[in-house]
């Protein structure tokens, strides 16, 4: 679908998996694109939201934010539970201010959900507070599967496309069926834009990957993500329905209570980061709008602002 020159705009996106190399990108464009200043960065990693959570998120240092500035970075506290309609409401205010102000929001992150909520028409279905925490009673007390089995009855597509060991969208598909009659468990066949956009992606070599997801595990030890998983359980981080599950977090926690090994725990991140990857390369690969790049490749920045710049190029023509 090609972008419509009404809509506002322009709105840069960088997409792809984890370690891949976004963040450094995403600097680098900043400071390259608009004519009104430079771009601004806007944070669309669901995990970065959380504040405290800086080194297993790998979030840019503050020496970076003051040379960029940065938004939609460490507004919810741990105990939060993630809400993608939130974070859409709130960043696409965001974008709107950063547009007023003549420069250039840039979206960067892996979490492909909420790339498309604040691209895209769309619309999330409305939570009960009463029937949510009843939900999430049974799922407490007889496990993800039961409900699973009853969303199966009540919904077979939906029930299809989730894991039935994931309790909290069990949860949350079963609170739509019950809100609205049905849950939609896909993005719109044919998504409709809400902003003049361009998405770039980039990703590696599987194998080379994977190495760089090993290092960056290795390099979060060393800068003391047990350390940090340890002071931010006062602040309510393993009681976090959201935070408590992020990857490298729930691992730490997992060790910290005495449930395995460091150094399991720390495998056990590498692992669940590749994985994790495979689900990202998913979600973007089939989005036919995103324009890959490889991001080993050494004029990474110069090819993606030539994308850009031909890709105003043609609208203007």
């Amino acid at each position: 679908m090609h972008a419509n020159a009404t809509l506002p705009g322009p709105v840069i996106a960088l997409v792809g998996p984890t370690a891949a190399g976004k963040s450094a990108l995403s600097l680098a464009v900043a400071r390259a694109v608009g004519s009104g200043g430079g771009g601004e960065v806007v944070n669309a990693d669901s995990m970065q939201l959380y504040r405290g959570m800086d080194i297993g998120t790998a979030k840019v240092t503050v020496a970076e934010r003051e040379s960029v500035p940065h938004h939609m970075l460490d507004i919810w506290d741990v105990t939060q539970t993630a809400d993608v309609a939130s974070y859409q409401q709130a960043t696409r205010s965001t974008v709107v201010d950063i547009l007023s102000r003549g420069r250039v929001p840039v979206l960067v992150g892996g979490s492909g959900l909420y790339v498309d909520a604040v691209l895209d028409e769309f619309e999330f279905p409305g939570t009960d507070p009463e029937l949510r925490a009843a939900l999430e009673a049974e799922l407490a007390e007889h496990g993800p599967e039961v409900l699973h089995a009853r969303l199966s009855e009540r919904d077979p597509a939906a029930a299809a496309a989730i894991l039935p060991s994931n309790g909290r969208r069990v949860v949350r598909a079963l609170e739509v069926v019950e809100l609205t009659g049905g849950f939609r468990a896909e993005l719109p066949p044919e998504p409709v834009a809400r902003y003049r956009s361009l998405r770039i992606g980039v990703d590696r070599d599987t194998a080379e990957l994977d190495e760089r997801i090993a290092a960056r595990v290795g390099q979060m030890w060393e800068a003391g993500l047990v350390d940090e998983v340890r002071g931010l359980l006062p602040h309510g981080l393993a009681e976090g329905l959201t935070a408590s599950r992020a990857i490298g977090y729930r691992q730490v926690l997992r060790f910290l209570a005495g449930e395995c090994t460091e150094d399991e725990a720390r495998d056990d991140t590498v692992r669940a980061t590749r994985r994790f990857v495979r689900r990202q390369r998913s979600w973007f690969r089939r989005d036919k709008r995103v324009v890959w790049l490889d991001a080993a490749r050494p004029d990474l920045t110069e090819a993606a602002t030539g994308i850009i710049d031909q890709w105003e190029q043609e609208r203007a023509r």
